[in-house]
Formats: structure tokens, sequence, C-alpha cells
């Protein structure tokens, strides 16, 4: 992609000068086109005419950049001959990897493809002041896993309406604990959160109401052999009575904060800053 600014000036020199002020950088960034030369007046009262210059700079996309690092890595990776295809999206692009051997470079559960996907960002927005977001995909396998994430939500959420029980999901990124929160919603009568810090936040499945008290089975027949019994302890089946504890009673350790939503806009590692 190609930047450039055209401008007048008594010099070559003064006419790059303010064409380079145009485009927003400095003299030695940009590449200088005579397409004036300047003329000096007749007896220096008359005609005459200014220098005209272009000045142009020559910019790569930042998806193609993500690219051609992409092929580098994964050269080094033993992958010679991946092809990258690339398509422009809002605020951003999708890089589909394709050629042969390229399924190991998606890792367990993804891991290995967000790492380069995460790397590639990085670079994407070297070149780019604003936020541009890079997604990586292999043979499909996005749409692969939202699939199977979504019914695992379902699942879940059925599972919890259904028993009056919570339940925690593995540590997941923020693009899929959103796909799981989207799941539940499907869902009448269960809602999901989020819980833990950094590589460890993962989601929580549970009926809306909150958990429903379980009672025991043993617990039901104790009360029955209370009752029976008077209430009373029997010693001479079970011994003396054990000592009541002298320690003090300590309150329970405060809950956790509150559940939260998962923001919406958040990318899989974050945004990414440009390091200045």
């Amino acid at each position: 992609m190609t930047r450039e600014a055209i401008a007048k000036g008594e010099t070559v020199e003064i006419a790059f000068a303010n064409a380079c002020r145009e485009l927003g950088v400095d003299t030695t960034e940009a590449e200088c086109e005579i397409l004036e030369m300047p003329t000096k007046k007749t007896f220096g009262l008359f005609g005459g005419s200014p220098a005209r210059v272009r000045a142009y700079i020559e910019e790569n996309k930042p998806a193609e950049e993500a690219a051609a690092y992409l092929k580098n890595i994964l050269r080094e990776m033993g992958l010679p001959g991946v092809e990258i295809q690339i398509q422009e999206e809002e605020a951003g692009a999708a890089l589909t990897l394709s050629g042969e051997d390229v399924g190991f470079i998606i890792g367990h559960r993804g891991e290995t493809l967000d790492a380069l996907q995460y790397l590639a960002s990085l670079v994407a927005n070297h070149v780019e002041d604003s936020y541009y977001r890079i997604t990586l995909d292999v043979g499909n396998y996005r749409e692969k896993r939202k699939e199977t994430l979504e019914a695992l939500g379902k699942k879940m959420a059925a599972r919890a309406v259904k028993t009056g029980r919570n339940a925690s999901l593995e540590p997941m990124n923020p693009y899929e604990r959103r796909i799981i929160h989207t799941a539940v919603q499907t869902v009448e009568g269960a809602k999901s959160w989020s819980e833990g810090e950094d590589l460890a936040r993962h989601v929580v499945i549970g009926p809306e109401g909150g958990e429903r008290v379980q009672r025991r089975n043993n617990d039901r027949r104790g009360s029955r052999n209370d009752r029976r019994g008077g209430g009373r302890y029997d010693r001479d089946r079970r011994g003396p009575r054990p000592p009541r504890s002298s320690a003090p009673k300590t309150n329970p350790a405060p809950r956790s904060e509150g559940p939260k939503a998962d923001d919406p806009n958040t990318p899989i590692y974050g945004k990414i800053e440009a390091k200045k």
C-alpha cells in the first residue's frame, strides 16, 4: 500500500519537505519524485514557476506482515510449503493455513494455534497504530471447536437444572468462554459465570436459583435412630461421649468475588498494544 502527497515549493527541497509534512513523516522516511523543476522569473520580475514534487512511502498491510512472519516460523518448524490465505475483515483479517502435515499446528485443544495467532497479532499491531485483530485457522478447526463447546455448554446447563448443582469446566481463553456463556443462555433455568484468574479462569454453570440443598441418606437414618432412642447418647454401645472442643469458632472464609461476565470485545489474549 502506498501513501503519497504532492506539494509545491520554491525549490525541490522545500517542495519535498512540504509534501512530507502532509504525510506526517520525516523527509528521511519518504521517497521523492520530481514532477516539475522550478523555473526562474525573467529579469527577476516575470514568469517563473515553483517546483512540484511527489513524496510517497510504501506501507505493508498488517495482515501481509503477519502472514510473512508466520511463514518464517513455519519454515523453521519444518513446514516450508504452507500456504496462507488472507481474508480481510472489519478491524482485522482471517488467516487460513493449508498444506501437507499442517494438522499438528493446532496442538492440544488449539493451544499451539492460539500461540501462533498471538504472535501474528503482535506483528500486525506493530504495523497498524489502531488495534488490528488476527484470526488464525487450520482445517476449519475454529468452527468445529465452536460446535463442540456449544454442545458441551448446553449439556452441562441441562444437567445443572436437573441436579440443582453447579459444575466447573476446564480453564479456557476468553473467546471459548464466551461461546459457553452464549450456549448456556439458550437453556431455560441455567446460568453461567467465570471464576479464577489468568490461565486458571474457567466457566461455572449452575441453576438460576442457586444450588439446591441435597440431603444424604445416612442423615435420614440417623434421625430415625435418634427418635427411637429418645435422642439420648447410647454410652453402652458407643462408649463415652467425646469431649467438646474448646477451640473458638472461626467464621467461614469469605466467598470469592461474585460472578463476572466475560467482555465480548476481548480477544483471545487481551488487547495487543504496540511497543513504543
